[in-house]
C-alpha cells in the first residue's frame, strides 16, 4: 500500500486559462475605485481604512457587498460595479 498523497483539482479544466494581468493606472485621480466586501468577517474594517485614506487623497469611493461569501458576486452588482467604477479592490479578511 503507497501513502502518496494524491492532489485532486476540483475545477475539471484541463489546462487553466491564462490571462495577462491589466495594466494598472498611472494615476487615481479622476477616477472612480470600487469597495467590494466580499462578507467574511471583518473586510469591513480593512475596507473602511482604505476608504478613508483615499478620501483624504480626494478620490471618489463607491462600496458594494456580496451577499455571502460562499458564493460569487451576482450579475447585477458585477455589472454596476463595471458601469461606476474603473477600479476594484475585494477585502477579505478572517
Amino acid at each position: 500500500m503507497r501513502n502518496t498523497p494524491v492532489l485532486v483539482d476540483p475545477t475539471g479544466e484541463v489546462e487553466p486559462a491564462r490571462r495577462e494581468p491589466l495594466a494598472r493606472p498611472a494615476s487615481l485621480d479622476g477616477r472612480t475605485v470600487a469597495l467590494l466586501d466580499i462578507s467574511k468577517a471583518r473586510g469591513d474594517i480593512f475596507l473602511d481604512r482604505l476608504h478613508m485614506r483615499l478620501d483624504e487623497r480626494g478620490i471618489e469611493v463607491k462600496r458594494y457587498m456580496k451577499p455571502t461569501f460562499a458564493r460569487i458576486a451576482p450579475v447585477a452588482v458585477k455589472q454596476q460595479i463595471a458601469s461606476e467604477a474603473a477600479l476594484v479592490v475585494e477585502g477579505l479578511a478572517d
